[in-house]
């Protein structure tokens, strides 16, 4: 018994790992482009954006993943997403990079702003373009910034990636609640809902390890 609701924990596991590194790999860039929306001297686009960022902050992920899965389907007449499992992670992971995205926009704005005028000034006078001002004085210094508030919205997300379940996306929740109905042979089993907490609370505490290591790594910038 113990191997079978470990199996199956451990599919549910790598189910949660692959949204997890898909939100990030779509999160963090597209968070990057959202933060000069946000900062744009344009002041229409610099209020639309503000104005999405509020929404999206303000509204819970639970909901917006519910709105992305089931609204389209039911305004189109056809779902956009392909059925099954794939459909279902694809709309996930839409709505956990958009969500993330918009969380991730306001720390780099928060980092960009951060960085004393003074640094971009004294690369002008050296003769440096914006390009590499930005890429050269101003993200390096930033990166040191937004290390500890990114860390905690990533660490967030590794526990977000539970709320998958609501469109029954089979993550390791819903491995583990599986086996309080009748699963696998067995009915009623409540420890391996439990146990999945062992799964969350060993890899945070490897991006734990991971985020200390780098914050040391960093910390000659002062």
């Amino acid at each position: 018994m113990f191997l079978t609701v470990i199996g199956a924990l451990n599919e549910g596991f790598l189910q949660t790992l692959k949204l997890f590194f898909v939100t990030l790999v779509g999160a963090l860039p597209l968070g990057l482009i959202v933060s000069f929306g946000s900062m744009s001297r344009f002041t229409p686009l610099r209020w639309l954006t503000r104005t999405v960022v509020w929404i999206i902050r303000g509204t819970p992920l639970m909901l917006q993943l519910i709105i992305i899965f089931y609204i389209p389907g039911k305004v189109l007449d056809a779902s956009p997403w392909p059925s099954g499992e794939a459909g279902r992670f694809m709309a996930c992971a839409v709505a956990f990079i958009i969500n993330y995205a918009f969380y991730f926009s306001e720390i780099f704005r928060g980092g960009i702003q951060g960085v004393p005028k003074g640094q971009q000034e004294a690369g002008q006078v050296l003769g440096m373009t914006k390009r590499q001002i930005f890429f050269h004085v101003t993200l390096l210094q930033m990166i040191k910034r937004i290390v500890p508030p990114m860390s905690n919205e990533i660490i967030t997300l590794v526990k977000d990636t539970s709320i998958a379940r609501i469109i029954s996306l089979q993550e390791i929740i819903w491995a583990g609640y599986a086996f309080l109905k009748t699963s696998h042979g067995y009915s009623g089993l409540l420890w391996p809902l439990f146990f999945t907490g062992v799964y969350y609370l060993a890899f945070n505490g490897l991006l734990t390890l991971l985020f200390g290591w780098v914050e040391k790594k960093l910390s000659y910038f002062g």
